[in-house]
Parts: structure tokens; C-alpha cells; sequence
């Protein structure tokens, strides 16, 4: 990555990617082609800037130890206001894979996108509690037209094996600390089966792990359907499974994407770091963050890069002058 001494003013970046962790942020600004010099703002101060192909991207964190739903918005709010070019966000970083859907392994990515009821990310967490049980209410939005075209071309990208995935992953050889080699093993136990002993599962018992075949092809699988957001963090098996089942098959658990998608418009991507059970531990951590941020990078290599963007202000004055259109599909007003 070079370092840039090229000034830019807030309305040339257009791309908002948030993470939550120091590890996400720490993969994200690897995958920069060019890293610029700090705007002399601020309000500035507390984002990386730099370019992804013909992209100029704002990287945003989350400020550290305050995770959760209410945070992810706040941070969107103030990036919108420092960057009022924004065009569209992405919410990278790691999450809790659900297993029995698809293959779901550490490592692979999630990535939202619409499936039968849900728009790619469901607020598992609200609603309201009734004699009959829980009710979940609210609808979150879908990711703007724009990006669910650029997952489109990589999913062809991807069955014709075309995808630079693994070339981007490369980028962080130089840091051992991200390889898939310092992970340690992937092991998935049965749901019902509760961890053993400290911060590694050297005391639970191999007699309860599963089975499954070994993998053929490439290492890094990219899925896509819902994600399960909410405001605490799922590690018990036996509830990832149930409510999984209930929402119709999610394939990941996070805690950040629901107080975004109705703020600002993004698409969500998750590097799977455990199984969002009992077993969860940090060790797939920075492996997990660095796919979730080469599948981001993949991403942006097949969005148009758009010349004078509109601004925030004008997108808003089609909601307010459109708004049965508005109501209908938003993420329409910025694709």
C-alpha cells in the first residue's frame, strides 16, 4: 500500500466501510491501494482514508469496547455528515456462522442479500412479548441496487472460478498473525454439547465433534442469504439452531448490521470467526476479518465508480418530494 500525499475534500470519497473491531480495521486498511493524508477537519481525525481501484473510501470504527446495534448507527450518522458525497456503506467484519443451512465453515464469508421474507438482515431482538410468545417486529431495508448488481457479477465471477479472492487475501502475507495457518483447526461441535474448561476447547471431548467431509477447491466458500442481527452475542448452539429455524435459515449471527440498514444504505459482510456457540473463542479472529476484507475489496472491483455523486442533501429531497416511492423500495434512491 502507498502512501499518498494527495488532498482530497470530504465530497470526493463516496464508499463508507464501518467495522466494529481494531482486527477488522487493521484487514480493512490492508486492502487499501492507497492510504491519504488526514483532512485537516476534526471531525476527521478518528477515520483511515484511501483508495480501493477507482474508489475513494472513508474507513470508519466503531470507538473501542462499545459494539452493538446503537453504536453501528451513530458512527453511520457522523460518517454521512462528515462525507455527504457517501454513495453507499459497507458493514465488514467477522461473525458467528450457522452451520446447518449450508456449509458454513470458519473462515468463509456471509454475505447479506435478500431471501424470502427478510432483505438480507433480520433484527432478531425486536418486537414485543405477547401471552402467545415473542413477536418480532419492524422490516430492515435491502442493500442499494448498485451493490446487489455487483454481487450478481461476482457470484458469476465465482462459478467460472474468475474471482480474485485469493489474490487479495495475499496481501496480508507479510502478517502472520492473519493467516489461515495461525487459526488452528476447525472443529464444530454438536449443538447441545456446552463448552469445557477456559479460553480454548483443549478440555472438550473429541467424541462430541461432527464429522464432516473434507473440502474440495478453493478454501474460502462465499455464501449468501440472511443475517441474524441483535444487541447480544449468540453462543449457545441450541438457540443459534432454534432461531435460525424460525427465521426461515439465517447463516450468520453479528450485532452491528440492524443499526444500519435503515440509516444507511450498505450491504453486509462477514468473515465466519466461530460457530455461535458455547466453543466461541477469538482465535479465527484475524483470519475471519482479513476474507471478510478481501471479499470486500472483490466487491468494489465491480461497482462502477460514479463521477460527482449526488449528495446526501439531494438524495434526501427525493424522499421528501417521493415519498410513496421512498416507502416502496428506499435502497432505489441510491443505486
Amino acid at each position: 500500500m502507498e502512501r499518498s500525499t494527495t488532498s482530497l475534500q470530504p465530497s470526493d470519497y463516496t464508499v463508507g466501510w464501518i467495522c466494529a473491531l481494531p482486527i477488522e480495521l487493521a484487514a480493512a486498511q490492508e486492502m487499501l491501494d492507497e492510504e491519504h493524508e488526514i483532512i485537516d477537519d476534526k471531525n476527521t481525525c478518528s477515520y483511515t482514508l484511501g483508495r480501493i481501484g477507482d474508489h475513494n473510501v472513508v474507513l470508519a470504527t466503531l470507538p473501542a469496547g462499545q459494539t452493538g446495534t446503537n453504536s453501528a448507527a451513530a458512527v453511520a450518522v457522523q460518517l454521512q455528515s462528515d462525507f455527504p458525497a457517501m454513495r453507499f456503506g459497507l458493514m465488514v467484519g467477522v461473525g458467528g456462522g450457522v452451520p446447518g443451512v449450508e456449509d458454513v465453515r470458519l473462515g468463509d464469508v456471509v454475505v447479506s442479500q435478500p431471501q424470502s421474507m427478510h432483505g438480507g438482515v433480520v433484527q432478531y431482538d425486536l418486537g414485543k412479548t405477547r401471552p402467545g410468545g415473542f413477536e418480532r417486529t419492524g422490516f430492515l431495508n435491502t442493500p442499494p441496487t448498485v451493490l446487489l448488481n455487483a454481487l450478481a457479477q461476482l457470484q458469476a465471477r465465482q462459478l467460472r472460478y474468475k474471482d480474485m479472492l485469493s489474490v487479495h487475501i495475499s496481501r496480508v502475507k507479510h502478517l502472520p498473525h492473519f493467516s489461515r495457518e495461525s487459526a488452528g483447526v476447525d472443529h464444530l461441535y454438536e449443538a447441545t454439547y456446552q463448552h469445557v474448561g477456559a479460553s480454548t476447547c483443549d478440555g472438550c471431548s473429541k467424541q462430541n465433534l461432527i464429522d464432516r467431509p473434507v473440502r474440495n477447491g478453493p478454501g474460502v466458500r462465499v455464501h449468501h442469504g440472511t443475517i441474524a442481527s441483535g444487541n447480544q452475542v449468540m453462543r449457545d448452539g441450541v438457540a443459534r439452531d432454534k432461531l435460525s429455524e424460525e427465521l426461515g435459515g439465517v447463516l450468520c449471527f453479528e450485532m452491528e448490521a440492524a443499526g444500519l440498514m435503515n440509516r444507511f444504505p450498505c450491504l453486509v459482510i462477514r468473515g465466519i470467526c466461530d460457530y455461535a456457540d458455547s466453543h466461541k473463542n477469538a482465535s479465527w479472529q484475524p483470519y475471519a476479518a482479513l476474507t471478510a476484507a478481501a471479499y470486500a475489496r472483490e466487491l468494489l472491483s465491480v461497482v462502477p465508480a460514479v463521477r460527482d455523486p449526488p449528495m446526501l442533501s439531494e438524495m434526501f429531497g427525493k424522499v421528501l418530494n417521493c415519498p410513496n416511492l421512498a416507502l416502496e423500495n428506499p435502497s432505489n434512491l441510491l443505486s
